[in-house]
C-alpha cells in the first residue's frame, strides 16, 4: 500500500497496517530524510521512491514477508533494488541508535513464570529386514570363489 493511501487511517489501523505509530513513523522519515540527503550530497541518479515510499516499503516487508520480488513489483522496483531500499533502510535506522527492541533481560523480567515442555526422545530399535542366505543373489556368491 503506498504512503499517500496510509495517511488517511487513523491511528489505530496505521498501527495494524504497518507495525508502528504515526508518530514513531514520522520520526522514522525524518532519521531516512536527514541521512539520505548526506548521502545524495555526492550527487547520483535520483531514487524512483520517496524516503517515507522506501520506509512503508520495509515495514511491509518486516510485516507481511514477503518477497523482494513480490514488494519490487508492488512499488514498480526490481527485485534488486527492492532489496537495496530495504537493507539501506534498516541500516540507517539501525546506526541512528533511536530505535532498539528491548533486550533479553527485559523479557526475562518480565514473565517469571517459567514453562517446561518435556520432550520423548527415548530409543526406539528400527525394523529391519533380516539377513538370510536367499536374499544373497549367485552372482555375488559366484564371484569370491
Amino acid at each position: 500500500m503506498r504512503y499517500a493511501d496510509a495517511l488517511d487511517y487513523d491511528d489505530e489501523k496505521f498501527r495494524r497496517l504497518t507495525g508502528v505509530k504515526k508518530s514513531t513513523f514520522r520520526k522514522m522519515v525524518d532519521i531516512l530524510t536527514e541521512a539520505h540527503a548526506r548521502k545524495k550530497t555526492r550527487g547520483g541518479r535520483p531514487n524512483k521512491l520517496q524516503v517515507p515510499e522506501m520506509l512503508m516499503m520495509t515495514l511491509e516487508y518486516l510485516r507481511e514477508y514477503r518477497t523482494y520480488f513480490h514488494i519490487g513489483a508492488n512499488y514498480g522496483l526490481a527485485e534488486s533494488s527492492a532489496y537495496e531500499t530495504i537493507r539501506w533502510v534498516e541500516d540507517t535506522l539501525i546506526k541512528s541508535g533511536a530505535f532498539a527492541l528491548p533486550g533479553k533481560k527485559a523479557l526475562s523480567r518480565e514473565s517469571p513464570e517459567i514453562e517446561v515442555i518435556l520432550v520423548d526422545a527415548t530409543e526406539t530399535p528400527v525394523e529391519r529386514p533380516k539377513k538370510s542366505k536367499n536374499g544373497t543373489t549367485r552372482a555375488r556368491r559366484g564371484g569370491t570363489r
